[in-house]
Protein backbone atom coordinates (compact mmCIF):
# COMPACT_ATOMS: atom_id res chain seq x y z
CA UNK A 1 0.00 0.00 0.00
CA UNK A 2 1.33 3.43 -0.94
CA UNK A 3 1.21 5.73 2.07
CA UNK A 4 -0.73 8.94 1.53
CA UNK A 5 1.11 12.21 2.02
CA UNK A 6 -1.91 14.48 1.56
CA UNK A 7 -4.97 14.94 3.76
CA UNK A 8 -8.30 16.70 3.35
CA UNK A 9 -10.44 17.60 6.37
CA UNK A 10 -14.05 18.56 5.71
CA UNK A 11 -15.56 21.08 8.14
CA UNK A 12 -19.28 21.15 7.24
CA UNK A 13 -20.44 24.30 9.05
CA UNK A 14 -21.48 27.56 7.38
CA UNK A 15 -23.29 30.70 8.50
CA UNK A 16 -25.82 30.12 5.72
CA UNK A 17 -26.19 28.21 2.46
CA UNK A 18 -25.70 30.33 -0.66
CA UNK A 19 -28.26 29.90 -3.42
CA UNK A 20 -25.90 28.12 -5.84
CA UNK A 21 -24.48 25.72 -3.23
CA UNK A 22 -25.24 22.00 -3.08
CA UNK A 23 -22.10 21.06 -1.14
CA UNK A 24 -21.99 18.89 1.97
CA UNK A 25 -22.61 21.48 4.66
CA UNK A 26 -24.95 22.41 7.49
CA UNK A 27 -26.04 25.88 8.62
CA UNK A 28 -27.87 27.05 11.71
CA UNK A 29 -26.62 24.08 13.77
CA UNK A 30 -23.55 25.40 15.51
CA UNK A 31 -24.68 23.40 18.54
CA UNK A 32 -23.30 20.34 16.71
CA UNK A 33 -19.74 21.68 16.47
CA UNK A 34 -18.45 20.05 19.71
CA UNK A 35 -19.96 16.68 18.73
CA UNK A 36 -18.47 17.00 15.24
CA UNK A 37 -15.01 17.63 16.67
CA UNK A 38 -15.34 14.59 18.94
CA UNK A 39 -16.37 12.44 15.97
CA UNK A 40 -13.53 13.78 13.85
CA UNK A 41 -10.97 12.98 16.53
CA UNK A 42 -12.31 9.45 16.82
CA UNK A 43 -12.08 9.06 13.04
CA UNK A 44 -8.49 10.33 12.91
CA UNK A 45 -7.45 7.94 15.69
CA UNK A 46 -9.24 4.94 14.19
CA UNK A 47 -7.94 5.43 10.64
CA UNK A 48 -4.40 6.63 11.30
CA UNK A 49 -3.54 4.66 14.46
CA UNK A 50 -0.51 6.91 14.88
CA UNK A 51 0.56 10.37 13.61
CA UNK A 52 1.26 10.51 9.86
CA UNK A 53 3.51 13.19 8.39
CA UNK A 54 1.91 15.11 5.51
CA UNK A 55 3.22 17.03 2.49
CA UNK A 56 -0.11 18.83 1.99
CA UNK A 57 -3.13 19.46 4.21
CA UNK A 58 -6.34 21.17 3.11
CA UNK A 59 -9.17 22.33 5.39
CA UNK A 60 -12.34 22.70 3.35
CA UNK A 61 -16.03 22.92 3.83
CA UNK A 62 -18.36 24.37 4.57
CA UNK A 63 -16.30 27.13 6.06
CA UNK A 64 -13.55 26.06 8.48
CA UNK A 65 -13.20 29.63 9.77
CA UNK A 66 -16.88 29.63 10.75
CA UNK A 67 -15.89 27.72 13.88
CA UNK A 68 -15.65 29.92 17.00
CA UNK A 69 -12.02 30.58 17.90
CA UNK A 70 -11.83 28.04 20.78
CA UNK A 71 -13.29 25.28 18.59
CA UNK A 72 -11.09 26.28 15.65
CA UNK A 73 -8.06 26.03 17.92
CA UNK A 74 -9.20 22.58 19.05
CA UNK A 75 -9.47 21.49 15.41
CA UNK A 76 -6.02 22.83 14.56
CA UNK A 77 -4.46 21.15 17.61
CA UNK A 78 -6.08 17.87 16.61
CA UNK A 79 -4.61 18.11 13.13
CA UNK A 80 -1.20 19.07 14.49
CA UNK A 81 -1.26 15.92 16.63
CA UNK A 82 -2.41 13.41 14.02
CA UNK A 83 -1.25 15.00 10.74
CA UNK A 84 2.04 16.79 11.41
CA UNK A 85 3.19 18.83 8.42
CA UNK A 86 6.53 18.24 6.76
CA UNK A 87 8.89 21.22 7.07
CA UNK A 88 8.43 22.01 3.37
CA UNK A 89 4.70 21.19 3.32
CA UNK A 90 1.71 23.18 2.11
CA UNK A 91 -1.10 23.75 4.65
CA UNK A 92 -4.24 25.45 3.30
CA UNK A 93 -7.61 26.50 4.66
CA UNK A 94 -10.67 27.91 3.00
CA UNK A 95 -11.94 31.07 4.64
CA UNK A 96 -14.88 33.44 4.47
CA UNK A 97 -13.80 37.06 3.82
CA UNK A 98 -15.68 38.19 6.95
CA UNK A 99 -13.49 35.87 9.03
CA UNK A 100 -10.20 37.45 7.95
CA UNK A 101 -9.78 39.10 11.32
CA UNK A 102 -6.39 39.39 13.01
CA UNK A 103 -7.56 36.84 15.59
CA UNK A 104 -8.51 34.23 12.99
CA UNK A 105 -5.49 34.81 10.75
CA UNK A 106 -3.03 34.78 13.64
CA UNK A 107 -4.48 31.53 15.01
CA UNK A 108 -4.20 29.81 11.63
CA UNK A 109 -0.66 31.05 11.10
CA UNK A 110 0.40 30.04 14.63
CA UNK A 111 -0.58 26.45 13.84
CA UNK A 112 1.54 26.37 10.71
CA UNK A 113 -0.95 27.20 7.97
CA UNK A 114 0.88 28.86 5.11
CA UNK A 115 -1.84 29.22 2.49
CA UNK A 116 -5.31 30.79 2.74
CA UNK A 117 -8.09 30.40 0.16
CA UNK A 118 -10.87 32.99 0.17
CA UNK A 119 -14.27 32.17 -1.28
CA UNK A 120 -14.85 35.70 -2.48
CA UNK A 121 -16.75 34.85 -5.72
CA UNK A 122 -16.94 38.50 -6.88
CA UNK A 123 -16.05 42.11 -6.10
CA UNK A 124 -19.38 43.35 -7.48
CA UNK A 125 -22.02 44.07 -4.82
CA UNK A 126 -25.02 43.33 -7.05
CA UNK A 127 -23.56 40.01 -8.13
CA UNK A 128 -22.66 39.11 -4.55
CA UNK A 129 -26.22 39.86 -3.49
CA UNK A 130 -27.62 37.66 -6.26
CA UNK A 131 -25.25 34.84 -5.25
CA UNK A 132 -26.47 35.33 -1.65
CA UNK A 133 -22.99 35.97 -0.31
CA UNK A 134 -22.67 37.63 3.10
CA UNK A 135 -19.94 40.16 2.24
CA UNK A 136 -19.46 43.15 -0.05
CA UNK A 137 -16.77 43.87 -2.59
CA UNK A 138 -15.12 46.35 -0.25
CA UNK A 139 -15.10 43.76 2.53
CA UNK A 140 -13.45 41.25 0.19
CA UNK A 141 -10.73 43.73 -0.73
CA UNK A 142 -10.20 44.52 2.95
CA UNK A 143 -10.00 40.80 3.78
CA UNK A 144 -7.37 40.21 1.12
CA UNK A 145 -5.32 43.10 2.45
CA UNK A 146 -5.62 41.82 6.02
CA UNK A 147 -4.61 38.31 5.00
CA UNK A 148 -1.29 39.61 3.66
CA UNK A 149 -0.23 40.44 7.22
CA UNK A 150 -0.13 36.71 7.98
CA UNK A 151 0.16 34.84 4.67
CA UNK A 152 2.35 35.20 1.61
CA UNK A 153 0.30 32.63 -0.32
CA UNK A 154 -3.31 33.77 -0.83
CA UNK A 155 -5.81 32.18 -3.19
CA UNK A 156 -9.14 33.57 -4.37
CA UNK A 157 -12.20 31.91 -5.91
CA UNK A 158 -14.30 33.83 -8.45
CA UNK A 159 -17.55 32.76 -10.13
CA UNK A 160 -18.50 33.86 -13.63
CA UNK A 161 -21.70 33.53 -15.67
CA UNK A 162 -24.06 34.53 -12.88
CA UNK A 163 -27.59 35.36 -14.11
CA UNK A 164 -27.70 38.79 -15.79
CA UNK A 165 -23.90 39.18 -15.62
CA UNK A 166 -22.34 40.96 -18.57
CA UNK A 167 -18.90 40.49 -20.07
CA UNK A 168 -17.96 43.94 -18.77
CA UNK A 169 -18.97 42.89 -15.25
CA UNK A 170 -16.72 39.85 -15.45
CA UNK A 171 -13.82 41.80 -16.95
CA UNK A 172 -14.02 44.16 -13.97
CA UNK A 173 -13.88 41.22 -11.54
CA UNK A 174 -10.81 39.79 -13.26
CA UNK A 175 -9.16 43.20 -13.29
CA UNK A 176 -9.70 43.69 -9.57
CA UNK A 177 -8.40 40.20 -8.87
CA UNK A 178 -5.25 40.91 -10.89
CA UNK A 179 -4.69 44.10 -8.88
CA UNK A 180 -5.22 42.35 -5.54
CA UNK A 181 -2.42 40.80 -3.42
CA UNK A 182 -3.18 37.19 -4.40
CA UNK A 183 -0.90 34.50 -5.78
CA UNK A 184 -3.55 32.03 -6.97
CA UNK A 185 -6.94 32.39 -8.66
CA UNK A 186 -9.63 29.79 -9.35
CA UNK A 187 -12.41 30.74 -11.77
CA UNK A 188 -15.60 28.70 -12.01
CA UNK A 189 -18.55 29.04 -14.34
CA UNK A 190 -21.76 29.03 -12.32
CA UNK A 191 -23.48 25.68 -12.56
CA UNK A 192 -27.03 25.41 -11.26
CA UNK A 193 -27.31 21.91 -9.87
CA UNK A 194 -30.05 19.85 -8.30
CA UNK A 195 -30.05 20.34 -4.54
CA UNK A 196 -29.31 24.06 -4.68
CA UNK A 197 -31.91 26.78 -4.09
CA UNK A 198 -31.08 28.18 -7.53
CA UNK A 199 -32.20 24.92 -9.15
CA UNK A 200 -35.79 25.41 -8.03
CA UNK A 201 -35.73 29.06 -9.06
CA UNK A 202 -34.46 28.09 -12.50
CA UNK A 203 -37.33 25.64 -12.95
CA UNK A 204 -39.70 28.55 -12.22
CA UNK A 205 -37.84 30.78 -14.71
CA UNK A 206 -36.90 33.15 -11.89
CA UNK A 207 -33.26 32.72 -12.89
CA UNK A 208 -31.95 32.26 -16.40
CA UNK A 209 -28.57 30.77 -17.27
CA UNK A 210 -26.40 32.87 -19.56
CA UNK A 211 -26.03 31.93 -23.21
CA UNK A 212 -23.21 29.46 -23.78
CA UNK A 213 -21.32 31.78 -26.14
CA UNK A 214 -21.26 34.51 -23.48
CA UNK A 215 -20.03 32.03 -20.88
CA UNK A 216 -17.29 31.00 -23.29
CA UNK A 217 -16.27 34.63 -23.83
CA UNK A 218 -16.00 35.10 -20.07
CA UNK A 219 -13.82 32.03 -19.65
CA UNK A 220 -11.56 33.02 -22.53
CA UNK A 221 -11.22 36.55 -21.18
CA UNK A 222 -9.91 35.22 -17.87
CA UNK A 223 -7.37 33.05 -19.71
CA UNK A 224 -6.14 35.88 -21.91
CA UNK A 225 -6.09 38.58 -19.23
CA UNK A 226 -4.23 36.46 -16.70
CA UNK A 227 -1.73 35.04 -19.16
CA UNK A 228 -1.05 38.57 -20.38
CA UNK A 229 -0.24 39.51 -16.79
CA UNK A 230 2.25 36.66 -16.52
CA UNK A 231 0.10 34.18 -14.64
CA UNK A 232 0.53 30.43 -15.15
CA UNK A 233 -2.69 28.85 -16.44
CA UNK A 234 -1.79 25.43 -15.11
CA UNK A 235 -5.20 23.71 -14.85
CA UNK A 236 -8.53 24.15 -16.60
CA UNK A 237 -9.92 26.44 -13.87
CA UNK A 238 -6.76 27.49 -12.03
CA UNK A 239 -4.13 30.20 -12.45
CA UNK A 240 -1.07 30.93 -10.34
CA UNK A 241 1.82 33.31 -10.08
CA UNK A 242 5.24 31.67 -10.37
CA UNK A 243 5.78 28.83 -7.87
CA UNK A 244 2.31 29.18 -6.33
CA UNK A 245 0.36 26.28 -7.80
CA UNK A 246 -1.88 24.47 -5.31
CA UNK A 247 0.21 21.44 -4.44
CA UNK A 248 -2.68 19.73 -2.68
CA UNK A 249 -4.89 19.79 -5.76
CA UNK A 250 -1.99 18.62 -7.88
CA UNK A 251 -1.95 15.45 -5.77
CA UNK A 252 -5.55 14.79 -6.87
CA UNK A 253 -4.87 15.47 -10.55
CA UNK A 254 -1.75 13.28 -10.56
CA UNK A 255 -3.57 10.28 -9.05
CA UNK A 256 -1.68 10.23 -5.77
CA UNK A 257 -3.34 8.72 -2.66
CA UNK A 258 -4.85 10.96 0.01
CA UNK A 259 -6.60 10.72 3.35
CA UNK A 260 -9.97 12.42 3.86
CA UNK A 261 -11.85 12.99 7.11
CA UNK A 262 -15.23 14.46 8.04
CA UNK A 263 -18.78 14.26 6.64
CA UNK A 264 -18.87 13.56 2.91
CA UNK A 265 -15.08 13.42 2.66
CA UNK A 266 -13.73 11.14 -0.07
CA UNK A 267 -10.38 9.37 0.36
CA UNK A 268 -8.35 7.55 -2.27
CA UNK A 269 -6.06 4.66 -1.36
CA UNK A 270 -3.54 2.62 -3.33
CA UNK A 271 -4.03 -0.88 -1.93
CA UNK A 272 -1.45 -2.37 -4.29
CA UNK A 273 -0.04 -1.82 -7.77
CA UNK A 274 -3.28 -3.21 -9.21
CA UNK A 275 -5.99 -2.25 -6.70
CA UNK A 276 -7.29 1.13 -5.63
CA UNK A 277 -10.24 2.15 -3.49
CA UNK A 278 -12.27 5.32 -3.07
CA UNK A 279 -14.22 5.72 0.18
CA UNK A 280 -16.83 8.39 0.83
CA UNK A 281 -18.12 9.17 4.32
CA UNK A 282 -21.77 9.74 5.12
CA UNK A 283 -22.66 13.23 3.94
CA UNK A 284 -25.11 14.09 6.71
CA UNK A 285 -23.32 15.69 9.66
CA UNK A 286 -25.87 14.28 12.11
CA UNK A 287 -25.48 10.78 10.63
CA UNK A 288 -21.69 11.12 10.79
CA UNK A 289 -21.89 12.06 14.47
CA UNK A 290 -24.45 9.37 15.32
CA UNK A 291 -22.50 6.58 13.64
CA UNK A 292 -19.28 7.73 15.27
CA UNK A 293 -20.86 7.66 18.73
CA UNK A 294 -22.20 4.14 18.20
CA UNK A 295 -18.93 2.81 16.81
CA UNK A 296 -20.35 2.14 13.34
CA UNK A 297 -18.51 2.66 10.08
CA UNK A 298 -18.53 6.25 8.83
CA UNK A 299 -18.16 5.08 5.22
CA UNK A 300 -21.26 5.37 3.06
CA UNK A 301 -19.68 4.22 -0.22
CA UNK A 302 -16.58 2.23 -1.07
CA UNK A 303 -15.66 1.58 -4.69
CA UNK A 304 -12.72 -0.55 -5.67
CA UNK A 305 -10.98 0.48 -8.88
CA UNK A 306 -9.07 -1.81 -11.18
CA UNK A 307 -5.77 -0.79 -12.68
CA UNK A 308 -7.63 0.11 -15.88
CA UNK A 309 -10.07 2.31 -13.95
CA UNK A 310 -7.12 4.02 -12.29
CA UNK A 311 -5.30 4.56 -15.60
CA UNK A 312 -8.43 6.08 -17.16
CA UNK A 313 -8.99 8.45 -14.23
CA UNK A 314 -5.35 9.44 -14.08
CA UNK A 315 -5.37 10.19 -17.82
CA UNK A 316 -8.51 12.35 -17.62
CA UNK A 317 -7.61 14.21 -14.44
CA UNK A 318 -4.08 14.64 -15.73
CA UNK A 319 -5.42 16.21 -18.93
CA UNK A 320 -7.00 18.94 -16.80
CA UNK A 321 -3.44 20.13 -16.23
CA UNK A 322 -2.20 22.27 -19.10
CA UNK A 323 1.12 20.41 -18.97
CA UNK A 324 -0.76 17.32 -20.15
CA UNK A 325 -0.11 13.63 -19.56
CA UNK A 326 3.00 11.61 -20.33
CA UNK A 327 1.81 8.37 -21.94
CA UNK A 328 5.17 6.74 -21.18
CA UNK A 329 4.53 7.14 -17.45
CA UNK A 330 1.14 5.46 -17.83
CA UNK A 331 2.68 2.73 -20.03
CA UNK A 332 5.03 1.89 -17.16
CA UNK A 333 2.11 1.54 -14.73
CA UNK A 334 0.03 -0.45 -17.22
CA UNK A 335 2.98 -2.62 -18.32
CA UNK A 336 2.05 -2.00 -21.92
CA UNK A 337 0.82 0.69 -24.32
CA UNK A 338 -2.12 2.51 -22.70
CA UNK A 339 -3.08 4.33 -25.87
CA UNK A 340 -5.27 1.43 -26.94
CA UNK A 341 -7.48 2.03 -23.88
CA UNK A 342 -8.57 5.41 -25.22
CA UNK A 343 -9.23 4.60 -28.86
CA UNK A 344 -10.99 5.48 -31.07
CA UNK A 345 -11.61 8.68 -29.08
CA UNK A 346 -8.00 9.75 -28.58
CA UNK A 347 -7.21 9.61 -32.28
CA UNK A 348 -10.46 11.44 -33.11
CA UNK A 349 -9.73 14.22 -30.60
CA UNK A 350 -6.21 14.63 -31.96
CA UNK A 351 -7.60 14.82 -35.49
CA UNK A 352 -10.23 17.38 -34.44
CA UNK A 353 -7.51 19.52 -32.88
CA UNK A 354 -8.92 19.29 -29.34
CA UNK A 355 -5.78 17.50 -28.16
CA UNK A 356 -2.24 17.56 -29.44
CA UNK A 357 0.69 15.24 -28.90
CA UNK A 358 4.38 16.10 -28.76
CA UNK A 359 6.48 13.01 -28.21
CA UNK A 360 4.73 11.06 -25.48
CA UNK A 361 2.95 14.13 -24.02
CA UNK A 362 -0.77 14.54 -24.76
CA UNK A 363 -2.42 17.79 -23.77
CA UNK A 364 -5.44 19.97 -24.40
CA UNK A 365 -5.30 22.59 -27.12
CA UNK A 366 -7.01 25.96 -26.75
CA UNK A 367 -10.04 24.67 -28.67
CA UNK A 368 -10.11 21.52 -26.55
CA UNK A 369 -9.76 23.48 -23.34
CA UNK A 370 -13.08 25.26 -23.76
CA UNK A 371 -15.01 22.03 -24.39
CA UNK A 372 -12.96 19.75 -22.14
CA UNK A 373 -15.87 18.64 -19.94
CA UNK A 374 -17.52 17.04 -22.99
CA UNK A 375 -14.41 14.98 -23.74
CA UNK A 376 -14.05 13.21 -20.40
CA UNK A 377 -17.00 10.75 -20.49
CA UNK A 378 -15.72 8.87 -23.55
CA UNK A 379 -12.18 8.69 -22.21
CA UNK A 380 -13.41 7.36 -18.87
CA UNK A 381 -15.78 4.78 -20.31
CA UNK A 382 -14.85 1.11 -20.31
CA UNK A 383 -16.07 -0.49 -23.55
CA UNK A 384 -18.21 -3.58 -23.26
CA UNK A 385 -16.34 -6.72 -24.13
Amino acid sequence: MTSARSAYIHVPFCGHRCGYCNFTLISGRDDLIPAFLEALERELAAILQQPQKMDTIFLGGGTPTHLPLPELERLLQMIATWLPLDDSGEYSSEANPLHCTPQHMRLLADFGLNRISLGGQSFDDSKLKLLERDHTGVQLERALAQATDYFSNISLDLIFAAPNETLNNWQADVSRARASPIQHLSTYGLTIERGSAFFGRTLKDELLELASDLQLSMYEHAIDALREAGWDHYEVSNFARADHRCRHNEAYWLGQPWWAFGPGAASFEHLSADRFVRRVNHRSTTTYIRKSRSGQSLVAEADELSKEDYIRERFVFGLRRLAGVDLQELDAIWNGPVRVLFEPYLEAYLRQGWLDQIGSIVRLTRSGLVISDSLWPDLLSVPSR
